[in-house]
């Protein structure tokens, strides 16, 4: 897995979920968890779950009866999803790299992955490996952000802190957003095995809960916040009142309303 999504821990957890996922990834996952359940899954495995904003909706989809393993690379990160459910939900959690999975073959019939596979450095071995573990029939279905144009407030979030380090911007907001271009992610597919692939764009229109909280985590909820800190001079905090100040401008004092734009796939195993 790459350094950016290794670096998922300390505090950031917290702030990622609680900063961002209201604003960013909630919406996305009630997407995503619908088109993941219209079938019969028996054996689900999420990848690169996070702080479990996608695990507990499927969880509460699922049948009782079926088997959800959650992973991720960031043992910290998993620790907050399993905070989300109670003793004795048919749930379990382990650490896991997408790029080298201890499954065997042909264990799962439901594959599921929120926004992670742009972190993934080389992707056609991940998707490899995840048509490996995956049933014949079997899914695998993901999402990945569009480009930051499509996104507005992740321009933000790169720009204003760029500002305060003039030729040396911290570049963490480049990962997520690289990997927008249908055909190239179809391509990759395409190099990794799979034939049948259908994808579509959601387009939504979410109301900024909590600005305050939202201009903290875009700061504090991901690595950008130890890039600030490794150069030094600068106070993260200023950065954050920066965003907030920006965020206003482009969305409005009240009622601030975002364009979000993301493409979902879904695979299926032959």
């Amino acid at each position: 897995m790459s350094e950016n999504a290794a670096e998922f821990v300390g505090d950031i957890p917290e702030h990622y979920d609680v900063g961002l996922g209201p604003n960013l990834f909630l919406d996305f996952a009630e997407e995503l968890s619908r088109a993941c359940c219209d079938g019969t899954p028996t054996n689900v495995l999420e990848l690169a779950a996070g702080t479990g904003i996608v695990s507990r909706k499927l969880r509460d989809r699922l049948p009782p009866e079926v088997s959800l393993l959650v992973t991720d690379l960031n043992a910290p990160m998993l620790a907050v999803a399993q905070s989300k459910f109670a003793e004795g939900e048919a749930v379990d959690f382990a650490v896991a790299d997408a790029m080298d999975l201890t499954f065997d073959d042909a264990t799962f019939d439901l594959l599921v992955c929120q926004f992670g596979v742009m972190f993934f450095p080389d992707k056609p071995t991940a998707f490899r490996e995840a048509a490996r573990i995956l049933k014949p029939g079997g899914r695998f279905v993901f999402n990945v952000f569009s480009a930051m144009q499509e996104n507005p407030y992740s321009q933000i979030a790169y720009a204003v802190p760029a500002q305060f380090f003039p030729g040396e911007p911290p570049g963490f907001y480049k990962v997520p957003f690289h990997y927008g271009n249908p055909e190239k992610v179809r391509e990759d597919l395409k190099n990794a095995g799979w034939q049948k692939v259908t994808h579509k764009t959601i387009r939504l229109k979410k109301k900024i809960t909590n600005p305050e909280g939202f201009a903290r985590g875009l700061v504090f909820g991901n690595p950008l916040i130890d890039e600030i800190r490794s150069r030094r001079g600068v106070d993260p905090e200023a950065v954050t009142a920066a965003v907030l100040r920006a965020l206003t401008v482009t969305f409005g004092p009240t009622d601030m309303v975002m364009p979000l734009e993301a493409k979902m796939f879904s695979c299926t195993a032959t």
